[in-house]
This record gives C-alpha cells, structure tokens and sequence, in this order.
C-alpha cells in the first residue's frame, strides 16, 4: 500500500527547488547531430544544481510508499490548490450562497478565486501526476522466479528445478529517467504558479472593470440630480417670463441623455459583476459596491527594466526553460540506451538418473548490431532544439505583449495626468461660473448647457482613463499573463521511459 502526506510547507520547498535552469544553454542552429547534442560538461550545466534533491524527492515532499500497487493521493484539495504557491493570500471560505457583503475589497475576492479556481487544481493534478511518472520510471525491474523440467516422461532421467532470472539495467538508464523527468516535475510546478498569476490577473482586470462600471453609475446618478435642478429652474425662469420652451426641452434633452448613460452604466456593472464571480468561482455572489483599492503608481515605467524584471521572475519562462532542461537531459539518455542490459538467471534441480542435485548459470546481453538507438536520439536532439526556440519564442511573446501594455498604460497615464491636474478642475471651474452667470442673465442656456455636458463627459473620460491605468498596472503586476479559466497543459509524460530501459533494445 502506499500513502502520501504532502503539506504545504513541502509544496513550497519543492517550487523553491524548481527555480528553473539557469545555466547556459548549447545554441543549436540546424537539425544536425553534433550541432544539437549537448555534452555531458552542457548536460551538467543545464541541470539544476537542487536536482539531486529532487531525485529524493519522497523524502523532501514527504512521500512515504511501500508495496508496489499505487493508491489514490490522499492530499486534500485545500492542499492542491496551493501547489507551488509561494504568496498566496489565506483566504477566508468562500460564499456558497448569495450574500450581501458591504464593499468588497479585491484582496477578498483574490482569496476566494485562488480558493475555488478548478484551473489551479487542474495543473497542481498535473503536477502530482508528473511525480508519479517520475517515480514509476526509476524502479527496478521486479525479478522471475519459475520451475523447469527437463527430460519428462525419459524414466529414471527426469530432471527438475527452481529458477530465479533477473534484469541488470546498465548504463545507469534508471536514474537517467528520473534525471528527464524530475526536469518535467519542474516544469508541472511552475505551471502551477503561472496560473495563480492568471487567476489573480483575470480577477484584477475584471474588478477593475466593475470598479469603473460603478463609479460611472454613481456619477450619472449623482449628475442627474443637478440636471433635475437646472430643469426646474428652466420652467421657474419660464413662469417668470425670464425663460423660454426651448431652454425647458434642452434641459430636459440632456436630463435624459444621462438617464441614458446611468442605465447603461447599470447593465456594464451588472455584466462585469456577473464575470467577476464567475471568475472568482460563485457565480451566486450578489451585485455589491467594491471597495476602492490604493491607486497604482503615477509615476513613469522604464520599459526596459520592467521587461527584464517580468523576463527574470516569469514562472511562464521558468517551466519553458525546465523543458529545454528536460530535453536535454532527455538527449543524454537516448544515448544511454545502447548499452545493452545484463539478463542474469540461476537455478537449483535434482537428477533423478543420478540423484544428484544440480546447479545451472545462465547470463546473456542483446549485442548492439542493427539497433543503436539512433532514430530516438535524433528525434532527442529534435526536441532539445524545438524546446529551445519554444523558450525564445515565449520571450518575443512576452515582448510584443509588454508593448502593447506599455502602450495602454502610457496613453491612460497622460489622460489622468491631464483631465486630473487641469481638464477637470477648469471644466468644474466653467460649470460653477456658468451656472452664477446664467441666474443672473449674464449667459444664454445653451453655454450652460455647454459646460455641464462638458464637465461631465470629463468626469467619465477620468473613469475610464483610471480604469486602463489600473488594468494596465495590473497585467504588469501579473507579469503579463491571462486566461484563469483556460485549460491547463497536462504533463506529457508517461512510464515510457521505463519500458525503454527493460527492453534493453
């Protein structure tokens, strides 16, 4: 039987293991054997220099296993979720019914989506799964015990026996398979903690959204109760003989011209409320006002050093990398395989001619003739290649998706910079005189009406522009990754490795 006990201490001790391989990587510039085989000095020095901690790794995980029928792990989900967290917030249980919560913070809605999202367990499952295989592929084959007989039914010559034969796997192919996969075990954890940071980019970007959404609503809101203001004073001005029809019909025009953008800011913060749960995970959580989070930062980005540090702590480059790592060690195998095992067999019998027993030795090795590995080892130097170009073409990635951030945040940050500092206090500057003015028959209605539809497109025009910046900011906190409720990659592992090594051909 065997049982598994795996805390979150350990997990987070494993993903600090799993810190990717940081050493030079041979560049490989054609599909040619000896431009793309690395050699045992590159092998070592794209192996992560914890890997030998890996190799023991039921003790450091604290995997305990006996007996050789697997069970099923008994780690809690709570558990699952948090693989490969290295700052996830403890968060509070979930809503499983609908509630009504006075303004929620984005901190508690984090919480709650690294608590339920599927996705997260879906590649910390993944993640099991790839130790599992790494296991599998370094045991030993198991040996073979039988009976013989000989001469039956020759009267008086029969000769019987016991036998027990054994594998001999050479060329330390074994542990060469848990080398390739323990890479794979790197690569499943840090796919864990790149869709964490989906997870909390996606709930970020969608509160940002219903953020924005409300405080649209509110302002149209609280703009409509100046606009029922200046409609009645239109109809005081008209029974006074001050006013005209005309001023009453425009008063009441743009009266309903920002009912109309209060209820279509009512369906945005509805349709971005009802994503916001589904993101976090409940989808019954009720419509409520979110509180407003501190601001992100003013101040200008040097693109540069955000590339460098986003490239530097991007657990997305870090699982491409342990699979350049995998690949390679992966080569290093594939060349192993040539050499032929050792098929040990001994027995004991008893002659009935003689009434002597009887001892036999038998040993044999497959000779390396026809078959030298060589397809597998090309499609390994195949794959170390196509590992590496998948590693550079996630950095382009990263790249072009940094500038178009960029971009965003740059654009919103100088429409803050402007509405905030100027636009908007000149525009609630006008509004004020325009209306002191208008009573007292200095200005026509029309510049009054100038300068309230002016004031107010300014504030929605701050709105969205502090919602790009904060989405923006956000995608770069996230290290510029998306997607929470996508699918995972599954691990491609198997125990094929394994049956490779036993079959010594």
């Amino acid at each position: 039987m065997r049982t598994f006990r795996l805390s979150r201490a350990a997990w987070l001790a494993a993903l600090s293991l799993a810190a990717g391989c940081s050493g030079s990587r041979p560049r490989a510039a054609a599909l040619s054997h000896d431009t793309l085989r690395p050699s045992a000095t590159q092998i070592a020095a794209n192996r992560d220099p914890q890997l030998d901690l890996f190799a023991a790794s039921t003790a450091s995980l604290d995997i305990e296993h006996s007996g050789t029928n697997p069970e099923i792990l008994t780690a809690s989900h709570d558990q699952i979720s948090n693989a490969g967290s290295q700052s996830a917030p403890d968060a509070p249980e979930a809503p499983s019914e609908m509630i009504d919560v006075n303004a929620l913070s984005l901190a508690t809605l984090e919480a709650w989506a690294l608590e339920s999202n599927p996705s997260i367990r879906q590649a910390s499952a993944s993640a099991y799964k790839a130790m599992g295989f790494r296991n599998q592929v370094g045991l030993a084959p198991n040996p073979t015990i039988g009976f013989f007989g000989e001469q039956i039914g020759d009267a008086g010559t029969d000769q019987y026996g016991a036998f027990v034969s054994q594998d001999i796997i050479t060329g330390g192919k074994l542990q060469l398979n848990q080398n390739v996969l323990s890479h794979s075990v790197q690569s499943q954890l840090w796919e864990v903690e790149t869709q964490r940071y989906r997870v909390l980019t996606d709930v970020r970007l969608r509160f940002y959204e219903a953020l924005a959404a409300q405080q649209r609503l509110n302002a149209a809101t609280e703009f409509d109760t100046v606009l029922a203001e200046g409609v009645r004073i239109a109809e005081v001005r008209k029974e006074a003989a001050e006013g005209s029809v005309p001023e009453i019909l425009l008063a009441k025009i743009q009266r309903n011209e920002v009912r109309l953008v209060q209820q279509r800011a009512k369906y945005s913060f509805e349709a971005a409320w009802n994503e916001l749960a589904a993101t976090v995970g409940n989808r019954s959580l009720q419509p409520t006002s979110l509180a407003v989070p501190n601001a992100p930062s003013l101040a200008a980005r040097n693109w540069e050093a955000v590339y460098s540090d986003v490239t530097s702590r991007s657990p997305e480059l870090k699982a491409a990398n342990a699979r350049v790592c995998r690949a390679a060690a992966n080569v290093q195998r594939q060349n192993a395989q040539p050499i032929p095992n050792i098929e040990l067999q001994a027995g004991l019998g008893h002659d009935l001619a003689t009434d002597q027993q009887f001892g036999r030795v038998q040993a044999g090795l497959p000779i390396p003739l026809f078959n030298k590995n060589q397809g597998n080892i090309a499609a390994a130097d195949a794959e170390y290649c196509r590992a590496q170009q998948e590693y550079q073409r996630l950095r382009m990635s990263l790249s072009a998706r940094l500038a178009r951030t960029a971009n965003e945040f740059d654009s919103a940050l100088a429409t803050v910079d402007q509405y905030v500092a100027e636009i908007l206090p000149q525009a609630q500057q006008s509004l004020d005189l325009s209306e002191k003015a208008y009573s007292a028959g200095e200005f026509s209605y029309l510049q009054v009406l100038t300068a309230r539809r002016t004031y107010f497109d300014a504030t929605m025009v701050v709105i969205d522009a502090k919602r790009d910046l904060a989405k923006a900011s956000a995608a770069i906190d996230g290290l510029l990754l998306s997607g929470g409720l996508d699918a995972t990659s599954d691990t491609p592992e198997d125990d094929g490795l394994r049956g490779q090594s036993l079959s010594g051909q």
